[in-house]
């Protein structure tokens, strides 16, 4: 399984879902989801959230 650290990494932020939703362009269900691993993004996806967080891919995403 793959986990996250977006929901730290946005609470670091003081981001909401809401917030992130927006500046990834998608919907803060999606949002949700990524952030309990119901769903993993693409990898073009991946890349937008490393970007907006400042990080790497591999700082957000881990086997666990």
């Amino acid at each position: 399984m793959i986990h996250n650290e977006i929901k730290v990494l946005r609470a670091e932020r003081d981001w909401t879902q809401a917030e992130l939703a927006q500046r990834l362009g998608i919907s803060r269900q999606a949002v949700i989801s990524i952030e309990k691993s119901k769903y993993y993004p693409s990898l073009d996806l991946a890349f937008k959230i490393a970007t907006v967080f400042a990080c790497t891919i591999e700082d957000i995403f881990y086997r666990g």
